[in-house]
This record gives structure tokens, C-alpha cells and sequence, in this order.
């Protein structure tokens, strides 16, 4: 049996949770291609009964994820989506959560148009202070959600700071790590109690796969995410859990090459003419680099540039301008992407809530990918120009 513990981070990516096939010997993890599991007789399934609630494959996909992150438990979604409504599902009406006002679009959407309706309250605050969070305590906040890097932003937060405020005040500490990915940050090690993922992203890694993914340390809340997933059916098939299986053993390595292209594309935009505004956590003038220095092991291939002038006419036609970059939602792929917040991923925002976090109509967000970083930087210039 494989233990993890004893090994780094690019080796668990290949063998963590897997095991040689015991009928064939095969190094992969089969397909397990079946919606049903023969018993030898009733209640003897031996943990696999129905696929919607188990299946081999996601099995061993959960338990890469978990020592990835360096948590015990694994939990995969068919989408971060619904990871994210799982987790929702453990607040009852008149419960209050606290978040940040640099959201996902989708995560903002979810938390006003479908939880608010059943008496959950958010409050979204300025989290790059850690304690705001105090300001809006009271006896029925039960959650603190975060993501850092915020999308698109780039806002940074302090995972230890708030990890303390939630753990003093009883709160669950769920934090989006999508970002960042496990290469780079771990925030259970930093005190969250759940960490989430769009698996979809950098953990998938080649734009052909929606997944989501929780992990945890905490037994009670992988048997209650457990028992929602498995009641609520927002379950993956084995063959894109085969497909991420595939995408995670090289990781480390894409991770790698995303830091190094994101860095150098940065650099060049950072004092670009045409450039008014750089969002990218590796500067020393990026608010909270310091502790993005200190909870990241890298600072990643995502950024956002605000046009300088740019009307929305200009901006749309820089965006439809690339040769390399692709003008599309999502991000994490191999190939580098360049996206429009405002009428794209953030687009069921209000516009005067957008724009209090900075996702202006001339904002563009890069999700720089793996490819020569050389093609990447003569795309720029071009679309610039």
C-alpha cells in the first residue's frame, strides 16, 4: 500500500490513492464504467453498493486530492458548483455567512439568487483586512467563505488570520483554493476546516473535464458532505475521474511552467503604455504580497490588466485581437486564455457591485498557459499594439 506521508508532493501526484490493478496488474486506475455492484448477498456491497454514492475510480481520485491538499477525506462533485452547494447545504435557515466582495461571478450568483431565498444571509466584505470579519460576527454566522487569490482581482488573504477568527468564534472555514491549486497553497495546514476546488481548473489541467472537489481533516464533515452528495446525486462518472487521475500526475510540473510564463508575461505588462492597472500577487506592490510571499509557494499564472482609456468598443476588440490566447471562459489549461469579467464569468454581478471590487468594463483577466513563453509575449504585443 502506497503511503503517502512519506513521499513529496510530485510523486504523490502520480501514485497517491492508486493502486496496480489486483486482476491485471495494470498501473492505471480503471474505468470503473457501472452504475450497480453485485452482492454476495443483501447488504454485503463491500463499500460499493450504487454508483451515484461510490464508485473506484472517483474513489481513488478523492484520496490524491486529500493528500495533495493534506487532508484525510476526498469528496468529488460534478462541478465546483456543486462542491460549492454541498457545503452551502450544511446551514439551516437564518444562518449568516461571511464572504468576500471579489467573488467568482458564479459563487456570488449562487449565494444571492438560490441560498438567500431560503433565509441564509451573506455579508460581503473587504477580506484582505482579516479583521473585518469581527465587524460582522453575531450568533448566527456559521460559515466564513474565502477564495485567495480572489477571482479576478488577485485580492490576497490572510489563511492563518482567518482561521483563528473562525476557529475562536466556532464558524466552518471553507476556503476556494482553485487559484492557487494544492502546488502552490494549503489551507488546511493554514487551519481551514474545508477546502474546495473546481477540479475543472488547474487540477484537471487540459479544458476536458468539469469536476469540483471538497477535502477535509474533520470525520463529521466528510459524513455530512458525504451524505449530501450521495442524497443530492451531484456526483462525477468514473471517466472524468479518470481524466483528472491523468491530469493531476503532471501537476506539479504544468504548476511550474504556469508560474514561469505568469511571471514573465506580468513583467511585460507591468509597464506596458497601454496598461493602467496590473493585478498579479508577485509584485512587492501588490496589496498583501508580503503574505501571499508566505502562504504560496509561487504566485501563479493568473492575471488581470485594466486597459488604460479603454472604452468598451477598445477592450472587446483587444480581447478578440489574439492569435494564442483564447478569448473564453474557465482557466487552468494548458493553453493561456484571456477572458472579459464584466460581460463573461462576472456578468450576473450588479454592475455597481462589480465595479466597488474593480471589475471594471475595461478589466481583462489572462489565465497564462504552458506554452513558449516567447509566442505568448509576441501575442500581447500584437493585440496591444
Amino acid at each position: 500500500m502506497f503511503d503517502h506521508s512519506k513521499y513529496g508532493f510530485g510523486t504523490n501526484a502520480i501514485h497517491a490513492g492508486q493502486e496496480p490493478d489486483p486482476t491485471t496488474g495494470a498501473i492505471m486506475t480503471p474505468i470503473y464504467q457501472t452504475s450497480t455492484y453485485v452482492q454476495e448477498a443483501p447488504g454485503t456491497n463491500k463499500g460499493y453498493g450504487y454508483a451515484r454514492g461510490k464508485n473506484p475510480t472517483r474513489t481513488a481520485l478523492e484520496n490524491c486530492l486529500a493528500a495533495l491538499e493534506g487532508a484525510a477525506y476526498g469528496l468529488c462533485f460534478s462541478s465546483g458548483m456543486g462542491a460549492m452547494d454541498a457545503v452551502l447545504k450544511l446551514l439551516r435557515p437564518g444562518d449568516e455567512v461571511i464572504t468576500g466582495d471579489d467573488l467568482y461571478g458564479g459563487s456570488y450568483r449562487m449565494f444571492t439568487k438560490i441560498f438567500a431565498n431560503y433565509g441564509i444571509k451573506f455579508h460581503f466584505i473587504n477580506l484582505t483586512e482579516a479583521g473585518n470579519i469581527r465587524k460582522y460576527l453575531n450568533a448566527n454566522t456559521k460559515l466564513l467563505w474565502v477564495e485567495t487569490p480572489t477571482n479576478p482581482t488577485m485580492q490576497i488573504i490572510d489563511l492563518a488570520a482567518c482561521a483563528k477568527i473562525a476557529k475562536e468564534n466556532k464558524l466552518i472555514f471553507a476556503v476556494d483554493n482553485t487559484f492557487a491549486s494544492p502546488f502552490l497553497q494549503n489551507p488546511i495546514a493554514l487551519g481551514a476546516d474545508i477546502v474546495m476546488h473546481s477540479v475543472t481548473k488547474y487540477l484537471g489541467g487540459h479544458s476536458d473535464v468539469i469536476m469540483g472537489a471538497l477535502v477535509t481533516n474533520e470525520k463529521s464533515l466528510y459524513d455530512q458532505l458525504y451524505f449530501i452528495l450521495n442524497s443530492c446525486g451531484a456526483n462525477p462518472g468514473p471517466m472524468d475521474s479518470f481524466l483528472v487521475l491523468r491530469g493531476l500526475k503532471t501537476l506539479h510540473i504544468r504548476m511550474e511552467r504556469h508560474c514561469y510564463n505568469g511571471r514573465k508575461v506580468a513583467e511585460y505588462l507591468k509597464t506596458h503604455q497601454k496598461i493602467e492597472k496590473i493585478y498579479w500577487p508577485g509584485f512587492t506592490d501588490h496589496p498583501n504580497h508580503e503574505i501571499a510571499k508566505k502562504q504560496m509557494k509561487d504566485f501563479g499564472g493568473m492575471i488581470s490588466i485594466v486597459l488604460k482609456g479603454a472604452d468598451l468598443a477598445e477592450t472587446f476588440r483587444v480581447a478578440s485581437s489574439f492569435n494564442v490566447f483564447s478569448l473564453a471562459e474557465s482557466l487552468g489549461g494548458v493553453e493561456s486564455l484571456i477572458n472579459h469579467p464584466a460581460t463573461m464569468t462576472h456578468a450576473s454581478i450588479p454592475k455597481e457591485e462589480r465595479e466597488k471590487s474593480g471589475v471594471v468594463d475595461n478589466l481583462l483577466r489572462l489565465s497564462v498557459g504552458i506554452e513558449n513563453v516567447d509566442d505568448l509575449l509576441s501575442d500581447l504585443k500584437q493585440a496591444l499594439s
